[in-house]
């Protein structure tokens, strides 16, 4: 068992001004939406393990954030009588544990098949430990974890960037990172309703990429701020 602390979190593991300097020179348009945007300020996750991390993802697939987080809290909470208050369950009490707790939390079906099925790929060594997971390259991590029931690319992509702080991740098929790329280098409007052909293909982002490298997870997370501007939200931390 591990504590988990998902309010925890810490400056990337890399250079972010050298980053911010790299993609400035590289690309002007680029640059200057760096400009307009400001600081970059992502934070990432403390020390979640990658189960922790998934099963979090798994929960939060496809609902509203505050719903999503209602029921990941309701699933730790259930827990608590058998792994303690403030830890996270194993891989093992998962597994163990009747239906009806899962269902009790808010879990769909076939969300509690994921988590039982992160759970046994965890054990069997399928999901990396923490330790381990650090010392796989990107497209390894991606290959290991897709193997989970309901966890695609765009989840360990976004488990890259966001939990581990890996500096060089394009997650292609992600709805910001296409409209942001499409309101800043093919003069997409601010105003109006989207439409598929509106955004660009994986092809498109990918050529233009291979100028931010090492820096594409830097790049990508801009094509959000470009969103938020766009919407005319005042722009937060992420």
């Amino acid at each position: 068992m591990s504590e988990s602390h998902p309010a925890r979190t810490r400056k990337p593991p890399y250079d972010t001004e050298a980053a911010l300097a790299h993609l400035t020179a590289r690309d002007a348009k680029l640059g200057r939406l760096i400009a307009r945007a400001g600081a970059f300020t992502m934070r990432t996750a403390g020390q979640q393990s990658p189960f922790e991390a998934l099963t979090e993802a798994i929960v939060f697939q496809q609902l509203h954030g505050k719903a999503a987080a209602t029921i990941h809290r309701r699933l730790l909470e259930s827990f608590h009588p058998v792994c303690g208050i403030g830890l996270h369950p194993s891989p093992e009490h998962l597994l163990d544990c009747p239906n009806e707790q899962l269902r009790g939390a808010g879990l769909s079906h076939n969300k509690a098949l994921a988590l039982r099925d992160l759970a046994a790929k965890t054990l069997d060594g399928t999901v990396p430990t923490l330790a381990k997971i650090r010392r796989m390259d990107d497209e390894a991590i991606i290959e290991h974890l897709t193997q989970v029931r309901g966890i695609g690319r765009w989840t360990v992509e976004m488990m890259l960037i966001f939990r581990l702080g890996r500096p060089d991740v394009l997650p292609v098929d992600d709805y910001g990172v296409r409209k942001g790329f499409a309101l800043t280098f093919l003069g997409l409007k601010s105003t109006g309703k989207v439409v598929p052909r509106d955004l660009p293909k994986a092809v498109v982002i990918e050529k233009r990429a291979e100028k931010w490298r090492p820096f594409r997870s830097v790049a990508s997370w801009y094509m959000y701020r470009a969103c938020d501007l766009a919407a005319g939200k005042q722009l937060q931390p992420k």
